[in-house]
């Protein structure tokens, strides 16, 4: 278990695991969403998508995992046994993680991006 594991962990220190956890199970597209002082239901938002619905499950279940064992933080998952769209909370890093197809039929990115398009 990681020195942080029970410590106050920020939002940044989690959204840099989270990013580092995607990149290493090959997640693609990968986006990140500022929502401070937007909302509160947390920090950040980090969408991304994976080939298959076998790699959204992988992906989702190992960032759980990872967070788990690095910070001690239990985060909560939705849609796991599909495999089209996955939502992990982790309290204050919001994670969605699509089958391409799914992502492209909600646009959730569209929602949340300013005008300009950029993060």
């Amino acid at each position: 278990m990681s020195d942080l594991a029970g410590a106050e962990v920020t939002s940044d220190q989690i959204l840099e695991r989270v990013l580092t956890s995607l990149d290493d199970d090959k997640a693609e597209d990968v986006v990140t969403i500022d929502l401070r002082g937007r909302s509160s239901i947390a920090d950040y938002m980090v969408i991304c998508s994976g080939r298959s619905s076998r790699q959204v499950g992988a992906i989702a279940e190992k960032l759980t995992e990872r967070l788990k064992e690095d910070f001690g933080r239990q985060s909560k998952i939705e849609g796991k046994d599909q495999g089209d769209w996955v939502l992990i909370d982790t309290q204050d890093v919001i994670v969605h993680v699509f089958r391409p197809e799914v992502r492209e039929f909600y646009q959730l990115e569209k929602m949340w991006l300013p005008a300009g398009g950029r993060v």
